[in-house]
């Protein structure tokens, strides 16, 4: 099931953003270089291995830029990538096509090189009741291509954003007063504005575990930057009564670890934010290539 923030008005409000900042009041090059009446045909080629992201979104911005333009697709988002193959083959004006080249690459190299982390790390735990979370650590004007990365390769989405859910971290706690006020002040806030909002809350040792039980009103406990012991012991304590979610500094070396404590979810904000591009391109098919 597609995420509810994927919505057709938010992807082409993305696209007609993107193209705006790239393209601005025209791309002189081809403008300058290519005849109106040229027409071309091109191949997104695969230069890496992994799994493939993006492919929708570039059919997309294909269309986005020239409805005329046919766009063939050899592979779809989630599919296994190997070096050598042939994602999408795009024909039409050449002038479009390079117009809307770049932005492309950009969506489907970036996406790529997300869901591809975000699937072997999906891998180190499987076999446990955990998932995979995304954060909000991701780029600018770029989460809706980052955060529908990690659905497609496996993971799970945290919440998109601030306003659709209430997450008390630790500088909330502490202005707040303390992990009562802070919850309290949040239910009667919720109430006031008739919100019905998952709430979770943060915790920084068994301790503030113990406290957040005895007050409640919270939907996920969160254990940040806890040790493996303590997360064994904050899970016995907590005992089902709410979803946990342990983060902080979470790598691939103690990731099947921390899934092994009984978490629900373990969230890395390594997935969006330090995650390397795989190498795709767009060539053009040369006269001779079309005919064979």
């Amino acid at each position: 099931m597609r995420p509810p923030y994927l919505t057709e008005a938010a992807i082409q409000s993305f696209i007609i953003s993107a193209l705006a900042e790239d393209i601005g009041e025209g791309d002189h090059s081809s403008l300058g270089a290519i005849p109106i009446t040229t027409q071309s045909r091109a191949r997104l080629l695969v230069k890496d291995n992994g799994i493939l992201a993006g492919v929708e979104m570039a059919e997309k911005i294909f269309h986005q830029v020239d409805t005329l333009l046919q766009v063939k697709l050899f592979k779809k988002d989630g599919d296994v990538m190997q070096k050598g193959e042939i994602a999408l083959e795009v024909k039409g004006s050449a002038r479009s096509i390079l117009a809307a080249e770049r932005l492309v690459l950009n969506c489907l190299q970036r996406m790529s090189g997300i869901a591809t982390y975000t699937n072997q790390l999906c891998k180190l735990i499987e076999g446990t009741k955990t998932r995979l979370l995304d954060t909000r650590k991701t780029t600018p004007n770029f989460r809706l291509m980052e955060k529908w990365a990690v659905v497609i390769g496996g993971g799970q989405n945290h919440r998109f954003a601030l306003y659709d859910m209430v997450m008390l971290k630790d500088n909330h706690v502490d202005m707040a007063g303390g992990i009562q006020q802070a919850i309290q002040n949040t239910h009667r806030y919720l109430k006031e504005k008739k919100k019905e909002l998952k709430i979770e809350i943060e915790t920084r040792n068994l301790d503030e575990v113990a406290e957040v039980l005895e007050v409640g009103g919270v939907d996920v406990i969160m254990l940040d930057n806890m040790t493996i012991e303590q997360m064994k012991k904050a899970v016995l304590l907590i005992d089902g009564r709410y979803k946990t979610e342990a983060s902080g500094g979470i790598t691939e070396k103690i990731l099947r670890s921390v899934a092994e404590c009984g978490v629900d979810y373990i969230s890395v904000g390594a997935l969006t934010h330090s995650v390397k591009s795989l190498d795709l391109s767009l060539k053009t098919i040369k006269e001779e290539q079309m005919s064979s």
